[in-house]
Formats: C-alpha cells, structure tokens, sequence
C-alpha cells in the first residue's frame, strides 16, 4: 500500500511503505492465524498485514491518544474488522498467543518487549522489529543473541524519493531504518 492511503497526524509515527513491505515480507503471515503490532502509530502495518490477509486477527497495540485516533480513523476507512485496537503501554497483560510480532515502537522498554513478544508467541513463530536508532539496534541483537531464537538476521534500509527542487529534481531520502527478524526456536517455553 502506498503511504498516502493512509491518515497521518502530527508526531505520529508511520512505519514507511519500503520498510512496510519488507517488514511484512519477513512476518511471513501466509498460513498466520494471529498478528501483534506493538507500538502500532498510524497502524500501518497491522492494517496493511488485515488486508492482505482477510482471515488474519490483528491486536494493533499503541500507547498514544492521538495515534489511537488514527489507527481506529484508518481501520474504519480500510475496513479492517480484523483488527482489535488496544489502548496501553507494552508489555502488558494479554490473552493472545501469537504467530507473529511486529515491533515498531519500544517506548523505552525495549529488552522487556522482546522477552514479552517471545512469551506472547507459539513456537516456530516470526519476531519482527524496526529501528531508526542504532542503540537500540545493538541493545535488539545483543538481548536476542542470548534469547532462544534462531535465524536471526538484520538489514539496513535506506530509502529516498524523488522530490522537486526549482526545475530540477533531487532524491530526499528517510531516515536509514534497522529492520530485525528471527525466529522462536521450537522448543523455546
């Protein structure tokens, strides 16, 4: 999905089409019964994810008031009815066991969001996490390495768009973003 289709706010974060798509890739989400997006902003990736795949459950879970606004503004122009949007701050209490983690936003509690996503997730189950900050780039890889995970890998994504500039035009690029993925060993408990 292109980002323009979704509403966007002010201070509210996006995860951006190229890191979307990538990012949606390595969820691996085909035969996926249940999705949770942490830190969900705009809900980019949790409606995008309920779009592509109908019979997937969402839990988009986002802490702030304004993007809680716009997830529920998006879901109801994309028509989205798979996805459950919850008000709160993770780690947090939760019934659901998933087959896949997306974690766009740490707020600060990044190690404890990992352990949390792990224990939230069946075995064989796909993490997925993005950074624009390399601490919490090495602070990801070093708390995963000593985590029961296997196919750890990371990428560093740097895309720019084509903008005008007088008559000519120029590529203004994004900020590069760190995109993590692995994989919860089977027989992790």
């Amino acid at each position: 999905m292109r980002d323009d289709e979704f509403l966007r706010g002010q201070k509210v974060p996006m995860t951006k089409e190229p890191v979307r798509a990538l990012a949606l890739e390595r969820l691996e989400l085909i035969n996926a019964k249940q999705l949770i997006d942490v830190g969900a902003g705009t809900g980019s990736v949790a409606l995008e994810a309920a779009l592509r795949f109908p019979a997937l459950t969402v839990t988009a879970i986002e802490r702030n008031p304004a993007a809680l606004a716009l997830i529920g503004e998006n879901r109801q122009r994309l028509g989205c009815h798979n996805v459950e949007i919850i008000a709160g701050e993770a780690p947090l209490a939760l019934e659901v066991m998933a087959d896949a983690v997306f974690i766009g936003g740490s707020g600060g509690q990044l190690t404890a969001l990992i352990d949390w996503a792990l224990d939230h997730m069946h075995p064989g189950g796909r993490l997925v996490l993005t950074f624009i900050l390399l601490n919490n780039l090495n602070d990801a890889l070093a708390h995963l390495r000593m985590r029961q995970v296997s196919d750890l890998e990371c990428i560093q994504l740097q895309a720019s768009t084509l903008a005008s500039l007088g008559s000519g035009h120029y590529f203004k690029p994004n900020n590069p973003t760190y995109l993590i993925s692995c994989y919860k060993e089977e027989n992790h408990v």
